[in-house]
């Protein structure tokens, strides 16, 4: 009875000890601005009109014949900043109605000839990275 009692004493004691001894992490929260939200928005369209765009059969045709692996082009629209993609998609919309993707292919081979000389990929066998 004695040590069961004491049991309970040192039990409660270091429940106690724990509860007082963690680190309580202050929450934060901030105003979120309607300009934030409309520009997480858009980028999230402007991402998913490009990432439509490689669905075409055309542009996936074109894609296939320059050696580009469709999926990895998938994958680096999906990398792409929100800037990257407001620019291409600003671009393909200076682009006259009925106009071929060509405009859209050489953009993305572009970015991708880019991104191989600073080093972050390496798709293409004949680009070099800048050291």
């Amino acid at each position: 009875m004695r040590s069961s009692r004491l049991l309970k004493k040192t039990g409660t004691l270091v429940l106690a000890a724990s509860l007082l001894g963690a680190a309580m992490a202050p929450a934060q929260a901030a105003m979120v601005g309607t300009a934030q939200v409309i520009a997480a928005e858009q980028g999230a369209l402007s991402r998913a009109q490009l990432a439509s765009m490689l669905e075409r059969e055309d542009l996936q045709r074109q894609l296939t014949a320059m050696g580009v692996d469709l999926q990895h082009a998938k994958d680096r629209v999906a990398g792409l900043t929100d800037a990257e993609v407001a620019r291409i998609n600003q671009q393909i919309e200076k682009m006259p109605a009925g106009a071929d993707a060509l405009g859209v292919v050489l953009t993305i081979i572009v970015i991708f000839i880019i991104t191989d000389l600073v080093g972050w990929t390496d798709i293409f066998p004949f680009v070099h990275p800048i050291k």
